[in-house]
């Protein structure tokens, strides 16, 4: 487990899913950094964390504030998803970092990151691929500043709140 001041950082479970449920659900009504447009439910937002095991190049890592007499909150997950279907795409990974609103600034999606990559260097991983809605300085800066450089931007490809939203993409190599 890795500590910075009072956040822990490990691999999200079953006891993580009503919160990271709410924590995406703000990002959904909120916002355009996810293109999904319905807010999930705790049972419709099972399949995806069990699509992220303890093992193996697709994982969620959560980041957990202690609140006192052994509860907690989580402030934000990492994840590394797979890229594509197809099975020549294996060895690529698309990564996302989401934060409550409340935890962003204070290094967490940093913090979230440096332990994903480091869990992911042990895997057959060869690039990391992030997918950032347009505009968001944050995350370009926060990908830019961990490895990421931008390959290319897909003009007005979802559109969210009545509106079309580009999408940049960043790559980040992480093995051999």
């Amino acid at each position: 487990m890795t500590e910075r001041g009072e956040v822990q950082v490990s691999a999200g479970g079953e006891e993580d899913l009503p919160d990271l449920t709410a924590l995406y659900n703000h990002y959904v009504r909120e916002t355009p950094i996810t293109f999904d447009t319905e807010p999930h439910t705790v049972e419709t937002r099972r399949p995806w964390l069990l699509s992220h095991p303890g093992h193996g190049p697709h994982r969620l890592l959560v980041a957990r504030e202690d609140r006192g007499a052994g509860r907690s909150r989580a402030l934000g997950y990492a994840t590394s998803s797979p890229f594509r279907p197809k099975p020549a795409y294996s060895t690529s990974v698309e990564v996302s970092v989401y934060l409550a609103p409340d935890a962003c600034g204070r290094g967490i999606g940093t913090l979230l990151y440096e332990r994903l990559f480091a869990v992911l260097a042990t895997e057959d991983v060869h690039r990391a691929y992030a997918g950032i809605a347009q505009p968001n300085p944050a995350s370009v800066r926060l990908h830019t500043r961990l490895g990421f450089r931008h390959v290319g931007t897909y003009g007005e490809v979802g559109r969210k709140f009545g509106r079309y939203w580009d999408v940049a993409w960043y790559e980040r190599p992480l093995g051999p």
